[in-house]
């Protein structure tokens, strides 16, 4: 099993303390979460859910845990936070900021502009949706307060997603 761990980890550990990032921190340690990637991967296997053949496929379902997993711990987190009333008056823009990319190219004041100009180019009901997902709302939540199918909040969540990696922000976390 240690042969079998040592094959994902080092690569999985650089995500994620990526995925954490400094907004995670207070709430979660890398090593923590490894250890609830370790148990999924265990118990997956135990209970045969995955078919790995190749090592290679072993560290790409270790990664895709443990992104869900950092996204799920940040989500359950702004949750608290929005019940808490501490997201109270926040905006888009700065909510955005909080999770910006890790890129270590791209400094503030390019985040800045990069945020400004997406959120200006979302429609109204985008920057709604966008912004009640990252104060901790389930797509399903966020579908009802918008009046909206849930299955259509689900596409409409995968487009944002992508406009958000090409504008060069790392949320994976909507």
């Amino acid at each position: 099993m240690a042969e079998l761990i040592e094959l994902y980890e080092a690569d999985v550990r650089i995500v994620a303390r990526a995925r954490i990032g400094v907004a995670l921190r207070p709430h979660i340690d890398s090593v923590d979460l490894m250890q609830s990637l370790h148990r999924s991967v265990l118990l997956g296997l135990r209970n045969q859910r995955f078919e790995i053949e190749t090592p290679e496929q072993l560290c790409a379902l270790a990664l895709t845990i443990v992104q869900r997993k950092a996204a799920r711990h940040w989500r359950r987190a702004v949750r608290q936070q929005r019940l808490s009333g501490v997201l109270r008056g926040a905006s888009l823009h700065d909510r955005l900021l909080e999770i910006r990319t890790q890129d270590p190219s791209l400094q503030q004041p390019e985040l800045d502009e990069i945020f400004q100009q997406l959120v200006s180019q979302l429609s109204t009901e985008d920057q709604q949706l966008l912004q009640l997902r990252l104060e901790g709302y389930s797509t399903v939540d966020a579908a009802r307060s918008l009046k909206l199918d849930p299955d259509v909040t689900r596409a409409r969540l995968s487009r944002l997603r992508k406009k958000l990696v090409r504008a060069k922000s790392l949320i994976d976390l909507i």
